[in-house]
């Protein structure tokens, strides 16, 4: 299971409570105040790393609760810090601030059913059906006109608070209470025995949303079933599912291009785009952020046009669907390579292509039969240098 968004809650520990505590000696008469502070409630932090591709943790694992700190104790003794909480996430993720919870309930002036004598409340949530309620025998009513799913990609995103992009990054999601004080800490001259102490600071808590967006050099963009899956099986060590029929993956595929020198590059599959992507439409908005990182798109065509499609239709499809979603992502390297040559309505196809398109460089490969397959990965390289060395713009 692919999960690139996740809701989570987190709460950093409380800390501890000061003590209030007298020194008591054999032959020390009034020993004094000698109550030890509480230790610190415990962070929630968390980590990027490397190793991991998903949020699948968070998923199985949504509330993220800290160790609160300890109660300090007698003879000056301070308690113990609650433990830090690590979380690993994968790089690219960013950390998104939610909203609090649903507004609080009031009261509507104006009575909609004169026999309902009663005030009624209007509960007003972000997602949910507006429920009322309203008299003795607290009727309820539920206005289901709007049948939408509740979910994690339908709350609205609040303050973007991290970007965990290099592997070891660590952000504090939420920072531990600090332990109260103990008596000891408020004697004088003028009050030399206090029978009180601080009682711990709260941790900070709230909903957050994690959401993933892959960190790759080359992202392949194309519709279902132009071979984004088997070129990707060609040229690295992955086995994504590859079958003749559209949307045969369904999540992202990474894949490490290596190459003899030892260099290496991180490919991402996205999944199948269709006409009205940017819109959500298909799989949408779920995968097309995950290109928003990539040093340079290939537009991956079907150049036999064995779904019925015109290539350069497609291609001047996929460049609108991008350019909806995100016109910045039409500054980055685009490169454009034709699969499937070896069909028999390849060559045609690509000779009219060049025809339609002009001024765009195409590469003909045949994935399925590794032709083309070693001049592609010596393009992207360099293609992927070439935009390394160029400057942020």
């Amino acid at each position: 299971m692919f999960i690139d968004e996740i809701k989570v809650y987190g709460r950093a520990g409380h800390g501890g409570k000061g003590s209030v505590a007298f020194h008591r000696e054999a032959f020390v008469p009034k020993g004094g105040p000698s109550g030890g502070n509480g230790g610190r409630g415990g962070n929630v932090i968390l980590q990027a790393d490397h190793d991991l591709n998903n949020l699948i943790g968070q998923y199985y694992s949504p509330r993220l609760i800290a160790e609160s700190g300890k109660a300090g104790m007698g003879k000056g003794m301070d308690g113990p810090a609650g433990k830090d909480l690590i979380v690993k996430v994968p790089c690219g993720t960013l950390v998104w601030k939610l909203d609090s919870g649903s507004a609080p309930a009031q009261p509507e002036d104006e009575q909609e059913d004169s026999e309902i004598p009663a005030r009624t409340f209007k509960i007003a949530t972000a997602s949910r059906p507006v429920l009322r309620q309203a008299g003795g025998e607290r009727a309820l009513e539920i206005d289901m006109t709007k049948d939408e799913k509740v979910g994690a990609r339908d709350l609205e995103k609040g303050e973007l608070l991290a970007d965990l992009t290099t592997h070891g990054k660590q952000f504090v999601l939420c920072k531990g209470g600090r332990g109260g004080l103990g008596n000891r800490n408020f004697a004088t001259a003028t009050r030399q025995a206090p029978r009180f102490a601080q009682p711990g600071e709260p941790g900070d808590e709230g909903s957050f949303l994690l959401e993933l967006r892959i960190i790759a050099d080359v992202g392949l963009v194309g519709y279902p079933n132009a071979g984004k899956s088997t070129l990707l099986t060609a040229i690295s060590h992955a086995r994504p599912k590859i079958a003749p029929y559209p949307f045969t993956t369904l999540h992202p595929q990474i894949g490490i291009l290596e190459y003899a020198d030892w260099h290496r590059l991180t490919v991402c599959d996205v999944p199948g785009l269709i006409e009205g992507a940017h819109k959500n439409v298909g799989l949408g908005h779920e995968f097309l952020r995950h290109i928003q990182r990539c040093k340079i798109l290939v537009l991956l065509l079907d150049m036999a046009g064995t779904d019925g499609r015109n290539p350069w239709d497609d291609y001047k499809q996929l460049l609108s669907e991008l350019e909806l979603y995100d016109p910045a992502l039409l500054e980055k390297p685009i490169y454009v390579v034709a699969n499937k040559m070896d069909e028999p309505a390849a060559e045609e196809n690509l000779k009219k292509f060049k025809r339609r398109i002009r001024k765009t460089r195409v590469l003909p490969i045949a994935a399925a039969f590794n032709e083309g397959v070693d001049l592609f990965k010596k393009m992207i390289r360099q293609a992927v240098a070439e935009a390394s060395a160029a400057p942020a713009k």
